[in-house]
């Protein structure tokens, strides 16, 4: 996620339970992380947070984390964000 979102956009993969409205408070953290090596840094196409999935029951306090990778052909656009959220 860190080299498609700046660091200080509010974009997290883990909120507290202690939250009775962790998504109005939307004070969490980004635990998760999916690691590239330095060739496939360039294929970087855009990362996915699935935050829906803490809606889910039972509820987890981490959400999933998609990496999307193009292929060599596809190269030149820019690496974007996408939070599927209700």
């Amino acid at each position: 996620m860190r080299e498609v979102v700046p660091a200080d956009d509010q974009v997290f993969t883990w909120w507290s339970y202690r939250a009775a409205d962790w998504q109005a408070a939307n004070k969490g953290r980004r635990l998760d992380h999916i690691w590239v090596t330095q060739p496939l840094k360039a294929d970087i196409a855009g990362v996915e947070v699935l935050v829906d999935v803490r809606h889910w029951a039972p509820p987890s306090d981490h959400v999933p984390v998609i990496l999307k990778l193009q292929t060599a052909g596809a190269r030149g656009s820019q690496p974007r964000l996408r939070l599927s959220s209700t």
